[in-house]
């Protein structure tokens, strides 16, 4: 299986038909239809519904898709990793982040490195821990910024020093909002809008072990989505202060017993790193393990 063959194949998902495809890639329709035809039997397994005007992918083209699109990425990392032959520092750092208040610590450390190495460019990954933790894992990242806890074993790490306060996404106006601090009762009954987190040791404590008793509306993985629920008056959003600040019509309130988190900047253990990547790695160790 070629990469220049799941390129195609990737050109012909987003076009969703075989012709522009084909105009895009500067290849006649014949030969590509040829070439992802010998993939299709390569692979044993049928990944399109041809219709009058668009294809469809069957469930094996889903997975190609995405198997597809990792290793076109991974390929693409790999060859910026060996572009540079020269004496200035190039290159492409890859970062996954939560919302978080440890995330603005990240303009501040790009910043700083990139007045030192000005050729170097980012990319900046925003999504859940299970997300980045498997990017990680794949090489598809090269650092992340994660809520604690975490399963560290297998990363080197430097703790942030920011503390992750939990609380309570409320509409404005909302006679919570006149609230300092939100209790167990507070919420007992309201349409709650929770994330995978709120199942952890420390949430179920604060509610009283009766988790499951709480009405929850909506489950959800980003504080975008949670904030567009809650302006509109549909819950109340479990989450952490520095995911908030960025949000209109919404305000936070901390829970009370208290719930703080801290965060880590984890890379993988034992991994040859890129020189531009190795460079951050340790300013970030010079800047935080003190």
């Amino acid at each position: 299986m070629e990469l220049r063959i799941l390129r195609y194949y990737l050109t012909v998902v987003r076009e969703e038909n075989i012709t522009r495809a084909a105009e895009i890639l500067h290849i006649t329709q014949p030969t590509l239809s040829r070439q992802l035809a010998e993939l299709e039997a390569e692979l044993g397994a049928r990944l399109f519904e041809r219709g009058k005007r668009k294809i469809t992918l069957t469930e094996s083209g889903v997975l190609l898709r995405r198997r597809a699109e990792e290793l076109v990425e991974l390929a693409d990392k790999t060859e910026r990793e060996f572009s540079d032959h020269g004496e200035a520092l190039t290159g492409v750092i890859s970062i996954g982040s939560g919302e978080s208040a440890a995330a603005a610590e990240l303009p501040r450390l790009m910043k700083r490195y990139s007045a030192r190495y000005p050729q170097v460019r980012f990319e900046l990954h925003t999504g859940v821990a299970p997300a980045i933790r498997e990017k990680l894992d794949r090489g598809l990242l090269d650092i992340g910024l994660l809520i604690e806890p975490v399963e560290i074993e297998k990363y080197d790490f430097v703790r942030m020093p920011q503390r992750e306060l939990w609380g309570l996404m409320i509409p404005l106006g909302d006679p919570l909002a006149q609230r300092e601090v939100i209790t167990p009762e507070n919420v007992r009954g309201l349409p709650l809008i929770v994330t995978p987190r709120m199942k952890e040791r420390e949430a179920v404590a604060w509610f009283g072990g009766d988790v499951e008793r709480l009405n929850v509306y909506c489950t959800c993985d980003l504080a975008a989505n949670a904030a567009l629920l809650v302006e509109r008056g549909l819950g109340y959003a479990f989450t952490i202060e520095g995911a908030v600040s960025n949000y209109n019509n919404v305000c936070f309130r901390p829970l009370f017993p208290a719930i703080r988190n801290t965060s880590v900047l984890v890379w993988k253990k034992y991994q040859p790193f890129s020189p531009a990547v190795q460079k951050l790695i340790d300013q970030i160790k010079d800047t935080y393990k003190a």
